[in-house]
């Protein structure tokens, strides 16, 4: 599993971006399937969303774009382009800063998220843990 926190990234994080709430910087990770499925997007879609992933990074912890699904230990950013709903799954790696690590994503069709995500989010996020304490 391969975590991308350099090199080529989608969104070029700001090194002094501090989480007003607990003074920490925040910076976003993507594993491959979350860029993958971000560079797929057409590339207006993808401005928005690096633009609401900026907004997070810069300590706005806004519902609209970054929310803790209930239940769970995942995260989701929300993005709505063109009646749109694109949402990439993460969850918080504290040990050391405040990182976000982005899982995958969906074009969200229904209503409710579905628990099968959920479910591949809280996956990829126990095997991360796992490698990393290795």
């Amino acid at each position: 599993m391969k975590v991308c926190l350099h090199g080529n990234r989608l969104v070029s994080l700001r090194s002094n971006n501090l989480n007003p709430m607990s003074g920490r910087r925040i910076k976003i990770a993507f594993m491959d399937a979350a860029r993958e499925f971000v560079s797929s997007l057409p590339e207006k879609a993808q401005k928005k969303m690096t633009y609401n992933l900026l907004k997070v990074e810069g300590g706005e912890i806004d519902k609209e774009i970054f929310k803790k699904l209930e239940n769970s230990e995942i995260w989701e950013f929300r993005t709505l382009f063109s009646g749109i709903c694109y949402r990439l799954f993460a969850f918080w790696d504290t040990e050391i800063e405040a990182l976000v690590v982005a899982t995958h994503g969906i074009k969200k069709k229904t209503q409710k998220t579905p628990k099968r995500e959920i479910e591949k989010a809280e996956k990829l996020r126990k095997e991360y843990f796992n490698d990393k304490n290795k």
